[in-house]
């Protein structure tokens, strides 16, 4: 089998689409219930998939209080729904069978729930390097996101009702031209 970046994209993404299990150190506690959620701190309820789920752990002290001089950002599907289709992800990617076949699925039905954001961030950094690669050639240059675009694809990316609302309208004119390229 020749390895071409896209084999290797596609071996590393795979990681990004398998159950994720919470990872939990000494002493920490898991993702909470309702009431022990992040809603005072930055995490948005409606349609989410991040109201009523604390965490605990490094930078978190009981109960999902964030740790002083920490904060987590608004996470907005809507928004991560016009990103994911804006920045390219769904060049290689799909979401209720809209997109790209390079790289896994990552429809909401599919991501064990609750998800810790970071954990999904953790994966995309394992996966940098092929998808770096696969961006550049599919692309011609690497995604940038700010931490307030990747939080907002992420409760995209979990969020089933968001999904349900998109389409190749979502599509801009110049991402579609990349993906008929490669049909």
């Amino acid at each position: 089998m020749k390895i071409t970046p896209m084999s290797v994209l596609a071996a590393a993404l795979a990681l990004l689409a398998s159950p994720v299990e919470p990872a939990h150190a000494a002493g920490d506690t898991q993702m909470g219930g309702q009431g022990s959620g992040m809603m005072g701190q930055g995490m948005t309820g409606q349609g989410s998939g991040m109201q009523g789920q604390g965490m605990t752990g490094q930078g978190m002290t009981g109960q999902g209080k964030m740790a002083p001089g920490l904060m987590m950002p608004n996470m907005d599907p809507s928004r991560g729904r016009q990103l994911f289709a804006s920045k390219g992800c769904v060049v290689c990617h799909s979401i209720n069978g809209v997109g790209g076949e390079d790289a896994p699925a990552l429809d909401a039905s599919t991501m064990t729930m609750p998800m810790n954001p970071f954990e999904f961030s953790a994966r995309m950094w394992d996966g940098a390097e092929a998808m770096v690669a696969m961006q550049r050639e599919e692309l011609g240059e690497p995604i940038h996101l700010t931490g307030q675009e990747l939080a907002d694809i992420i409760a995209f990316v979990h969020n089933e009702a968001e999904q349900k609302r998109f389409s190749k309208d979502d599509i801009p004119p110049r991402i579609k031209k990349l993906m008929e390229k490669d049909e």
